[in-house]
């Protein structure tokens, strides 16, 4: 691995989607303009996009930029996850054998249900009257 390369990955989870960039560092994170931590204030969310670098004693070793759109912070927070373990393929393919049993690489394909018509939301039924 050259000094100046870009390794880039895309995830995406709900309705986000986040263009992550990894590159040679000391292990800086920013996640659009604003520090890790500031953007993704839940310690258990944090430990939850930090995973695949976990697993792959990778920490401190990448200067990691984040562009990530849509949805709210967890659905984020999953696409991130999904990019850093794309970008992390993209250096390594010998690191499939440890992130694929972890569950790292596969998209979660769920997404919010629709709302059917005369319902409330997707499933939830106003409420019934005998009389």
């Amino acid at each position: 691995m050259n000094e100046t390369a870009q390794y880039m990955g895309t995830g995406r989870r709900k309705s986000s989607v986040a263009r992550v960039i990894l590159s040679n560092g000391k292990g800086a994170f920013i996640i659009n303009g604003r520090p890790f931590e500031e953007y993704i204030p839940s310690a258990a969310t944090r430990l939850d996009v930090l995973q695949p670098l976990a697993l792959t004693e990778s920490e401190g070793k990448y200067d990691i930029v984040v562009n990530v759109n849509g949805g709210g912070k967890t659905g984020q927070a999953g696409a991130i996850r999904l990019g850093i373990t794309r970008a992390l393929l993209e250096i390594n393919p010998d690191l499939r054998k440890t992130l694929k049993p972890a569950g790292l690489i596969t998209r979660d394909p769920r997404k919010k249900e629709r709302k059917k018509p005369g319902l409330k939301k997707a499933r939830k039924a106003p409420q019934f009257s005998k009389r």
